[in-house]
């Protein structure tokens, strides 16, 4: 697969994410729904915690890129689905932490949603993957 970042303007490259992504020659694709702060049995965990929710939801895309043979070095499309957007971009270390050793960047973006499928329930991530 041959990825090839995107981007008019630049800004965006310094927070850890392209405009676009062109992607040829791929040969497998995997749409993720979006993966939030739940356990095995789908029950919401670490309420009210921003960054415990983001850094739970990212173990879980982990755990279905894995299944597919994926990392997330894979994603090519990140959306990030969230109740409370300035608390999101103040814990937003903890995603670019996540993919700071991925040679390529992804397309990605953030929405503020009045709620989530749970209550308890702060951040979702939505990604596409392609190898």
């Amino acid at each position: 697969m041959q990825r090839t970042a995107v981007n008019p303007w630049n800004w965006s490259v310094g927070l850890g994410f392209d405009q676009a992504q062109l992607v040829e020659n791929r040969r497998r694709e995997l749409i993720c729904s979006a993966q939030d702060s739940v356990d095995a049995n789908g029950n919401a965990q670490h309420p009210g915690d921003m960054a415990a929710q983001l850094r739970l939801a990212l173990d879980n895309l982990e755990a279905v890129l894995a299944g597919a043979e994926m990392t997330v070095a894979n994603v090519v499309r990140l959306n990030i689905y969230t109740t409370d957007v300035g608390e999101l971009l103040q814990q937003f270390g903890a995603l670019a932490e996540r993919f700071a050793d991925t040679p390529d960047r992804f397309a990605s973006t953030v929405l503020g949603v009045a709620t989530l499928a749970g209550p308890d329930l702060l951040v979702a991530l939505e990604a596409t993957a392609m190898d």
